[in-house]
């Protein structure tokens, strides 16, 4: 087969970026952007779909400012939003360490760490931002931990090689949900948010080209039902369960996302997906989803496998133990390959470095996928009680899941699909394409480039809801007239149509196979071919194979029980549905972009013996080989049809203050 073709739209070129100095571009940019007075902002409705850490600070936020606003989420509750399982914490560059961090620090690590794939201005605005959220959080009442003398305390996440990651032991999102979701239970108390759970939405509506309501589909009685607005924000999460096992919740889905794509909103990068070094290990074919251990573990946990094959068959065959081996023959692979970073080198590199070990036979899980994160050096040197403070609660997690006592035995840790940095395409205002849409948090492309830094998602999330929709949104809602568009519109009538026989499609098919083993078949499909590694060669295989695999979901599915009530098998089908759409530009985005970067990993592009970065000692072998002059952009794509190539555009990354450099964290 040949390299499939795909048609190459126009660059875009209008992002609404700030002019002048980095440092004063988002100061000035709020002095620049419209304003609404606050009598006027009460006759504005915006819609916000998701009420995670994004969704629900946005939704408290806006609603504070005055404007009304309903939120929606598919949960029974937004405590139960998916940012509830983020464990170790959340960047800021408040150097309370006083070790040598700073605004400037976290943006160049992050803009690092992304691989040079993102933009300047909104990366730099993030670190900006970071110091605000902290001191909100705090005024909050979350429970950040603290030192002995009352002042928060930091750890060290990948990527950094100072201490600027705050965290509430291992529980740091959902304590920082707690304190999102209470400003937001205020504000539906106060009657400013009307809040929708065991809500879904099913499709965007727009009018005139503009985004101005949703069609959401009542997960208890089955209702399908139309909402109008002046504005919509979706802050609907990633897309990371198109793999099928992942670290996401099982109902996390890029629906919302793929619905806004298809009614012309441009997908960015969404090949850039991150797989977190830091997972219990697949056990069996029977799971439905993987086990995130918290990258805080890495500060005091050091990880390696033996250095000989022959020790690890014998640990993998219940033979030997960690503790058989002596010190001479463990091999700590990141500390002897980065040794300025070590444990704490990025999630992208340490992933593949694990993946190399295991491939070379010295993985020490049952399954040959395993490596150890061994806590013996730290509880010697701190004490079992110091260890048990900082991460007890994973610990028991740990236990409970493995049955194996990680304060007496080393984990054992796998990578696994975890976030995902490709999303919407959006502006500095975080406004789509699709104007009046606006994307918030991991659901955009924008701030993390190729490879999110650890403990960066819950800054994102924050930094958006918080403080940067609040004035980005105005510019676009200046220029509208409040409450002119109703449900009553003919356009809101004909989605509801689209989805009433969509669903109903779905119920007709009557087929044999559960909706369960298709969503395996594709993530298997996408693992194998578009996971931790890709070629060209899988990427064309999995291209040619996808509409197989949709054409038998379309033809073979059963779904029990009927669309009118709950349907749990129902809501699972519409969403696997999407991801077989969504697959497509996905593996079509890796197969277009040859080079290497961050999490997206060509085995065709990469360093070495005969590279002069490699000799020099600069790099190692085998490690990814970005293409500056070819592929130094965002990859927006516009959707066109099932089965049929999407439209690239291209936005071109300019960097202006800093120079993106070969990227090595020896």
């Amino acid at each position: 087969m040949d390299t499939p073709l795909y048609p190459t739209g126009t660059d875009i070129t209008e992002a609404a970026l700030p002019k002048g100095d980095l440092k004063s571009q988002w100061t000035n940019h709020r002095f620049d952007s419209k304003l609404i007075n606050p009598a006027n902002k009460r006759k504005f409705k915006i819609i916000v779909v998701g009420s995670g850490l994004a969704g629900g600070s946005a939704a408290a936020t806006l609603s504070e400012l005055g404007y009304q606003v309903d939120c929606f989420c598919y949960q029974d509750s937004p405590r139960r939003a998916h940012s509830i399982a983020a464990q170790g914490g959340i960047n800021a560059a408040k150097n309370y360490q006083n070790d040598g961090d700073s605004v400037w620090r976290l943006f160049y690590d992050t803009l690092k760490g992304g691989d040079f794939r993102a933009r300047e201005s909104n990366v730099y605005r993030l670190a900006e931002v970071s110091e605000e959220i902290i001191d909100q959080c705090v005024a909050q009442g979350v429970p950040f931990a603290r030192e002995y003398g009352g002042l928060l305390d930091n750890r060290s996440f990948g990527g950094a090689q100072v201490k600027r990651t705050f965290y509430a032991r291992g529980q740091t999102g959902q304590q920082l949900l707690i304190g999102c979701y209470q400003a937001l239970e205020k504000e539906i108390a106060n009657g400013g948010v009307k809040m929708y759970n065991r809500c879904e939405m099913m499709d965007l509506v727009l009018v005139d080209g503009h985004a101005k309501g949703i069609i959401t589909r009542d997960m208890v009685t089955g209702e399908i039902k139309s909402h109008a607005a002046d504005a919509v924000i979706l802050a609907t999460g990633g897309y990371g369960n198109v793999f099928f096992l992942s670290t996401n919740a099982m109902g996390c889905n890029v629906t919302a996302a793929l619905r806004a794509h298809k009614r012309g909103a441009y997908m960015a990068n969404p090949c850039y997906t991150q797989i977190h070094p830091t997972c219990i290990p697949v056990s069996g074919d029977y799971q439905s989803k993987l086990t995130l251990m918290s990258e805080s573990l890495r500060n005091d946990g050091r990880i390696w496998v033996p250095k000989s094959k022959e020790d690890a068959k014998a640990i993998r065959e219940g033979r030997k133990t960690a503790a058989d081996i002596a010190e001479a023959d463990r091999d700590y692979y990141l500390e002897r390959k980065y040794p300025s970073f070590g444990n704490l080198s990025p999630r992208d590199i340490s992933s593949r470095s694990a993946k190399e070990v295991c491939d070379e036979g010295r993985g020490v899980a049952p399954t040959g996928l395993g490596v150890f994160l061994d806590f013996r050096d730290a509880i010697e040197r701190l004490g079992e009680d110091a260890i048990r403070a900082r991460y007890g609660n994973l610990f028991q997690m740990y236990e409970k899941i493995t049955g194996t006592n990680p304060y007496k035995e080393p984990m054992q840790i796998y990578p696994a699909v975890h976030y995902t940095m490709g999303g919407l395409w959006v502006d500095y205002n975080l406004m789509s394409n699709v104007p009046g849409l606006h994307v918030l948090g991991e659901a955009n492309f924008s701030d993390h480039g190729a490879n999110r830094l650890g403990a960066s998602a819950l800054m994102q999330g924050l930094a958006d809801g918080y403080f940067v929709i609040p004035t980005t949104i105005a510019p676009y809602l200046a220029g509208q007239k409040p409450g002119s568009i109703t449900t009553d519109h003919p356009e809101f009538q004909k989605v509801e149509t689209e989805v009433r026989d969509r669903i109903n499609k779905l119920m007709s098919i009557q087929g044999k196979r559960t909706v369960d083993s298709f969503h395996k078949e594709l993530g298997l499909l996408m693992w194998d071919k578009c996971g931790m590694a890709r070629n060209a060669e899988g990427l064309k295989e999995a291209i040619e194979k996808l509409p197989s695999i949709r054409e038998a979901f379309w033809s073979d599915l059963f779904i029990p029980g009927d669309a009118d009530n709950m349907n749990q098998e129902l809501e699972k089908a519409a969403r696997v549905a999407d991801f077989l759409e969504f697959a497509e530009v996905m593996l079509y985005d890796a197969l277009h972009r040859e080079e290497s970067c961050g999490g997206h990993f060509r085995e065709e592009h990469q360093y070495t013996e005969e590279d002069e970065e490699v000799k020099s000692g600069l790099l190692s072998p085998g490690e990814a080989k970005r293409d500056d002059e070819k592929f130094s952009y965002v990859g927006a794509w516009e959707f066109t049809q099932p089965g049929q190539a999407p439209i690239l555009h291209k936005e071109w990354l300019n960097f202006d203050f800093v120079k993106p450099s070969t990227r090595s964290y020896k």
